[in-house]
C-alpha cells in the first residue's frame, strides 16, 4: 500500500494560517497559501500530507460546526479542492482529520436540540438527560468528550448519525479525493461504527488509509483487519525523546523490540504503526531535548526504525514549542518555511528510506547496546542496513557481528571496512548496506 512507504507531513491549517482563535464567520482564502509549500514538501521528499481540522468548528477545529464546508476561516470547498488537486498533481496524497467522536456546541443539529429540546428531531445524536442541566445551562445534560462540555459526544450507537457521518466521508472523497483519514480519539469510538467506515471506504478505494489515534494499551484491539491500517505509536513517540534525555537508549530500544523484534511475543511485527517525535498536541522536539545534538539522532531513529515516519509543520527546521504554554504555541503561523541544516539531515533521510525496501517493509534485530550507543539491523530479501547511534559527545569502538568485511556508507556512497563493528563518531548517525 501507498502509505507503508510514504514520509508523512502534518499541517495544522488553523496554526500555520494564522486563522482567529475564535470562528465568527469571517471568510478568508488562507489555506490557498499552502500551495506554495508544495516545493518545500518535495525538497523534503514528502509524499503525503496529513492535515488537522479543516472544516467549520467553534475554536480550534476539533468542535465541529458543519462537517460539509471548511472553515471559512481557512477558505471555501473550492480553495480546498484546489489545494488538494495540486498536492495530487505532484504525487503528494491527502489524509483528512476525522473528528467523529464529539461536534462543538455550534453544530447544527446541537443547535436544533437546544432551540427545540424534547421536540427536536435529532435529540438522540447526543448523550442527553432533559432532566438534568449542562455546564453552560442549557437546561438539560448532555456528555462531553472526557468532561470537556464544548464537545458534545455524538451517539455513534444510532444508525442515523452513523449514516450521516459516512455520506459526508463520501462528500470528501468526491469533492477533495482524499486518500485516508485520521480518526482523532479512535480510543474512544464505539468499534461498530470503525467497522463500518472501513467497510464503506474500502469499497470505495481499496488503498484508502485509516490510521486511528491511539494513547495507549494494546494497539491490536483496533489495528486489524476490517478495522484500522495503522495507528499513532504514542509509546515509540514517548521513548524517542525520554531515551536521549536520561541518556538510556535502552528505553526506546525495548520499545522497538517489544513491538517489532525477532521474538515470538513481538506484538506489532509486520505491522506499520505511525511514528512521529511530536505533533500538535505535545511539546516540540526541539523544545523537550536537553541536548540539541540529539535532534538529528532522533530523527534518524524515527526514519529507520519500523512505522510510518511523519514530520510535524515547522520541526523540520528545529521550530521551538512548549505545553507549558498552551495550544498556540504548539500550533504557530508560518508564512513561509524555511531551510536549514537539519532540513537538509531529515530530506537526506527521506530519501534513504525511499529508496530502500528493508526500511519500509524488513525484519528488526539489534545487534549492539549500551545506554548511549545503539546498533540495530533492518533486513528484507537480502538487503540488509545497518543503523549505529551515538548519543555520546565522545567517539565510541562499536563491536557487533556485521556479518560482512565492508559495507557502503548510505550517506556518502563509499565503500567501508565493517568487519567486527566501526568507530562512532560523537553525536553521530551512521547507515550502512551491507
Amino acid at each position: 500500500m501507498w502509505f507503508t512507504q510514504s514520509i508523512f507531513y502534518q499541517f495544522y491549517p488553523l496554526g500555520v494560517c494564522g486563522a482567529p482563535w475564535q470562528n465568527q464567520g469571517q471568510q478568508s482564502h488562507a489555506i490557498a497559501s499552502l500551495v506554495d509549500w508544495i516545493p518545500h514538501l518535495q525538497r523534503l521528499g514528502i509524499n503525503a500530507v496529513y492535515f488537522s481540522p479543516v472544516f467549520d468548528s467553534d475554536a480550534h477545529g476539533y468542535d465541529t460546526r458543519d462537517y460539509l464546508r471548511i472553515d471559512p476561516r481557512l477558505g471555501t470547498n473550492e480553495d480546498f479542492a484546489a489545494l488538494c488537486r495540486a498536492l495530487h498533481g505532484q504525487g503528494i496524497h491527502v489524509v483528512l482529520d476525522g473528528v467523529f467522536n464529539h461536534v462543538g456546541r455550534g453544530f447544527w443539529a446541537f443547535r436544533d436540540v437546544q432551540e427545540k429540546r424534547e421536540a427536536s428531531p435529532y435529540k438522540d445524536w447526543f448523550h442527553i438527560d432533559f432532566g438534568g442541566n449542562s455546564n453552560y445551562n442549557d437546561g438539560f445534560w448532555y456528555k462531553g468528550w472526557e468532561g470537556h462540555y464544548e464537545l458534545v459526544e455524538l451517539n455513534l450507537q444510532n444508525p442515523a448519525v452513523v449514516d450521516y457521518l459516512l455520506d459526508c466521508v463520501g462528500k470528501w472523497m468526491d469533492w477533495f479525493e482524499i486518500d485516508g483519514l485520521r480518526l482523532d480519539v479512535a480510543y474512544t469510538l464505539e468499534e461498530s461504527f470503525m467497522a463500518r467506515l472501513h467497510g464503506f471506504v474500502k469499497a470505495r478505494r481499496p488503498d484508502f488509509f485509516l490510521l486511528g489515534e491511539i494513547l495507549h494499551g494494546d494497539y491490536n484491539r483496533l489495528l486489524r483487519p476490517g478495522m484500522l491500517d495503522s495507528c499513532t505509536n504514542y509509546e515509540c513517540y514517548k521513548g524517542l525523546y525520554s531515551s536521549f534525555n536520561s541518556m538510556n537508549l535502552f528505553e526506546i530500544a525495548h520499545s522497538i523490540a517489544r513491538q517489532s523484534g525477532p521474538e515470538p511475543w513481538a506484538l506489532y511485527r509486520d505491522k506499520h504503526l505511525f511514528t512521529f517525535a511530536d505533533n500538535h498536541d505535545v511539546e516540540r522536539l526541539a523544545s523537550i531535548l536537553q541536548n540539541p545534538a540529539h535532534i538529528p539522532l532522533v530523527y534518524g531513529l524515527l526514519f529507520t526504525m519500523p512505522g510510518i515516519p511523519c514530520i510535524y509543520y515547522g520541526s523540520e527546521w528545529g521550530a521551538q514549542g512548549r505545553k507549558r504554554d498552551g495550544d498556540p504555541a504548539l500550533r504557530p503561523a508560518f508564512s513561509t518555511p524555511e531551510w536549514n541544516l537539519l532540513s537538509e539531515h531529515i530530506a537526506w533521510l527521506s530519501r534513504l528510506r525511499q529508496s530502500s525496501r528493508a526500511l519500509c517493509y524488513g525484519d528488526y534485530r539489534m545487534l549492539q547496546l549500551t545506554n548511549r550507543q545503539y546498533v540495530f539491523q533492518r533486513s528484507l530479501d537480502g538487503e540488509r542496513v545497518q543503523v549505529a547511534i551515538n548519543a555520546d559527545a565522545q567517539p565510541f569502538q562499536a563491536r557487533w557481528d556485521t556479518g560482512a568485511a565492508q559495507g557502503t556508507d548510505l550517506r556518502t556512497g563509499e565503500t567501508v571496512p565493517l568487519a567486527g563493528g566501526a568507530v562512532l563518531p560523537p553525536y553521530s548517525f551512521s547507515c550502512w548496506r551491507v
